[in-house]
């Protein structure tokens, strides 16, 4: 009999289970004051959040990998057009080169960052919420790391009760002779044998 089983953590999966699961996120995508320094932190330290967020997610990357990967797509898109924009004015010529860097650092935000937010709702069968996980890092670039911090901070910690599906194995059936009712003497002659199959 096959039994489906989750990719993440191999518990089997029941019959009516449609992946992604339908499970809500414990906070709201807008609730970054629920969590005043994480909100603090992505506020000043975008970069630093984000590879807390990894580090919690992968067990075997340090924080400081995914920090500084942030810190040149993102931010370094941002501080190339903010410094563009400070040493050559704005100008007709200078407006393409600042415009790319923004859009550099909006489309690495939603690529980079949001692959990052699909494994934590593929580990945690979170829906989609609000939307897809890109267009959210590309439009709520700050809140959604605050979230992810703040769901991944509730569910390692000892309080949290996560629901889960349980299923028992049968118990375990034994068969055995019935040697109880044998009788041994022998059937008399003349009248009919009656056979019986028992296990051995």
């Amino acid at each position: 009999m096959h039994v489906r089983k989750c990719n993440e953590c191999g518990q089997p999966l029941p019959e009516n289970f449609e992946p992604p699961a339908v499970e809500p996120w414990t906070t709201g995508i807008f609730g970054c004051a629920e969590d005043t320094e994480s909100c603090w932190t992505g506020l000043f330290c975008p970069c630093v959040l984000f590879g807390r967020n990894i580090e919690s997610l992968r067990d075997d990357t340090p924080w400081t990998t995914p920090c500084i990967c942030h810190a040149i797509c993102v931010e370094g898109g941002i501080a190339l057009a903010v410094a563009t924009a400070f040493v050559h004015g704005i100008e007709p010529k200078t407006t393409f080169l600042i415009y790319e860097g923004l859009l550099f650092a909006w489309w690495m935000c939603g690529i980079y960052t949001g692959l990052s937010r699909q494994s934590l709702q593929k580990k945690y069968h979170l829906k989609n919420s609000p939307c897809d996980p890109c267009m959210v890092h590309c439009c709520m670039h700050w809140c959604a790391l605050c979230q992810e911090h703040r769901e991944m901070k509730g569910r390692l910690s000892d309080d949290f009760v996560m629901p889960m599906t349980v299923v028992n194995p049968p118990p375990v059936q034994e068969m055995t002779a019935n040697n109880e009712n044998q009788d041994s003497t022998p059937p008399s002659s003349g009248t009919s044998t009656n056979l019986e199959m028992q296990a051995l």
